[in-house]
């Protein structure tokens, strides 16, 4: 185990503490969907640097927002880094904005190579100053691909989930294969993640939980027993809820029996609350439904 302030779980679980609930907010800005104000009926930018002017604008105003109610953040680098050095400048910029509002960053990159590659990625999006908190990892191309983002995210007090069981319906197509031993693919890389995110002493906070977590989503909660008994130091993260059609009841599997172990994410539900109510405050619709996410999940584990 570690310094419970250097270590991922662990500071994870005194956010919560504070905020009430393990809710987690996805910036996933798209331009055409931005607040009129900010794009003054465009659909398209004029240019990557105006792009990153509003998203940063947009997201800068969603972490206000979202602050009182949400632990962590998860952006899309994706969103980001469309835009190129400007769009990557705006994401770094709302890192450090989110950080200076006691909000945890999450970033989704889904990384994933061959060792040398992998420390790269690492030392730039966890490693750096300005680094995530976290940052999502594709163990598909075996433990050796994640083990050099496990390396900077136990030095650097960071966290890492890795893909297991996604919520996308394409999915299914690999990951319920069956294996010769009777474990389905998914269930194959929830023991590798098991084993690994436990294989060294800094990798468990004094919480108890891995650095290493895992990505399931809530639209696969019928997997979500099951590969919880597999993953019992992992924090799961769980995409899905709300505007991808997560319920509660499909949520409540991929906790523990003490309420900890997950975190429910939401993206659209809440950033673009204020999608087609005109006259409302965008910024408020947004807060409002945060705070409906936070208690919403506050009553599943109570």
């Amino acid at each position: 185990m570690t310094d419970s302030q250097n270590h991922f779980a662990d500071r994870f679980y005194q956010a919560i503490a504070i905020k009430g609930a393990p809710v987690c907010v996805g910036l996933d800005p798209v331009f055409d969907r931005m607040p009129d104000e900010l794009i003054l009926g465009q659909s398209i930018p004029a240019d990557d640097q105006q792009a990153a002017d509003v998203f940063e604008a947009y997201c800068m105003g969603v972490l206000e927002a979202v602050a009182p109610y949400c632990p962590i953040v998860k952006p899309q680098l994706a969103c980001f880094e469309r835009y190129h050095g400007p769009g990557f400048t705006c994401y770094h910029r709302v890192v450090q904005a989110a950080k200076s509002l006691g909000i945890l960053v999450l970033a989704d990159g889904k990384r994933g190579d061959i060792g040398t590659s992998s420390a790269h990625y690492a030392a730039g999006l966890l490693g750096a100053p300005d680094g995530a908190d976290a940052l999502t990892v594709n163990p598909y191309l075996g433990i050796d691909g994640i083990e050099p983002f496990a390396k900077v995210a136990a030095e650097q007090g960071k966290g890492l989930f890795a893909l297991v069981r996604t919520s996308n319906p394409g999915g299914d197509a690999l990951q319920t294969q069956k294996l010769a031993d009777g474990r389905t693919v998914s269930e194959m890389v929830a023991d590798l993640i098991a084993d690994f995110g436990a294989s060294e002493p800094n990798f468990v906070g004094q919480c108890g939980d891995s650095l290493l977590g895992a990505v399931v989503g809530a639209t696969k909660s019928k997997d979500g027993a099951a590969l919880r008994a597999r993953m019992p130091q992992q924090i799961f993260l769980v995409p899905g809820f709300g505007a991808q059609g997560g319920t509660a009841d499909d949520v409540m599997p991929l906790f523990k029996a003490d309420g900890t172990g997950a975190i429910i994410t939401a993206s659209r539900s809440v950033i673009y609350a204020y999608s087609g109510k005109d006259g409302v405050d965008w910024k408020q619709a947004i807060a409002d439904a945060a705070k409906d996410l936070r208690d919403q999940i506050k009553q599943i584990i109570a």
